[in-house]
Parts: C-alpha cells; structure tokens; sequence
C-alpha cells in the first residue's frame, strides 16, 4: 500500500487481521506498538470500517486514580484514539490528520470495561483544514462517562 494513504494502510491491516482468528487482539498490539502513548491504555480495536471506530479499555490498577476510577486521561487517550481511527479510515488518498487540539467532558466515574465509538464522514473532495469530530466512551451500561472533541488539522501527504 502507498504511504500517501496511511488511513488506508490502517484499514488494509485491520482487514486482513480481524479476519484471522485472535487477528483483531493482534492488531490491538501492533497499534499499540506503532503508537507507544496509545498503546499505555492497552486499546483492544473492536470494529474499524472508514468513518467509523469502536475501541475498548479495561479497568485495572494502572489506569485508575485515586478515587478508584478510571484517570480521565486514559478516557481521553481512548477517546482519541477511536476519533483518529474513524477519521484516517475514511480520509481520501494523499490526506492525513495531526491533532491540534482536544476538549473532553465527565460525565460519571468511569469503572470496568469502556468503550470508545466515533463517527465521522469526510467528503472525498475535502479542502484542508481543522475539523472538528466527536468521540463518546460508555461504560457497560451503555451511559456516556465522557464525551471528547478532537480538532483534526487534515491536509495533504508531503511528497517525498
């Protein structure tokens, strides 16, 4: 695959480990690998389609804080991450995405198995540009805990 597509070598990779049996456990790693600060969480990528991304973490003892609770970092690490899986995945050829900025909302203590899912469509013919997307974590209840917006500066692959 090009490097001048690297939303598609993600979903390239994505595809071809989820299909495989223990795949998707293994393109959790290699990501957390290729992104050592996201990789702190231990992200396990659960659905990776272009525009769209759900990622878990797990409660244990690194994560927490001293309330018992899952940090709001780690919720905002997970929360950027998926917004950065959907947004790559669905980014034409030739683009690619730098954050610039975040904000990120609590909304209740965050405790157990979370999961982060973002939504985003970019328009094939999309000028540079910061925009703006959302990324909600929920808990197994199905509550929000947090909700981030992440500022995406998108604009072209430099030539090599």
């Amino acid at each position: 695959m090009r490097n001048d597509a690297p939303g598609q070598v993600i979903l390239s990779q994505w595809r071809r480990l989820s299909a495989i049996p223990g795949g998707g456990w293994l393109f959790s790693k290699v990501l957390g690998w290729q992104v050592p600060y996201s990789g702190s969480v231990s992200p396990r990528v659960l659905v990776l389609e272009p525009g769209f991304a759900r990622v878990r973490i797990t409660e244990r003892r690194a994560l927490r804080q001293h309330l018992g609770s899952v940090h709001a970092i780690a919720l905002m690490n997970v929360a950027e991450l998926a917004s950065g899986l959907a947004m790559m995945g669905a980014l034409p050829a030739g683009m690619r995405g730098i954050v610039t900025k975040i904000g990120i909302e609590y909304f209740k203590k965050a405790r157990g198995v979370l999961t982060a899912e973002s939504r985003c469509s970019v328009a094939s013919d999309l000028p540079e540009g910061e925009y703006d997307f959302t990324s909600d974590v929920k808990d197994t209840a199905g509550d929000v805990v947090a909700r981030a917006t992440v500022t995406w500066k998108l604009g072209p692959v430099p030539v090599k």
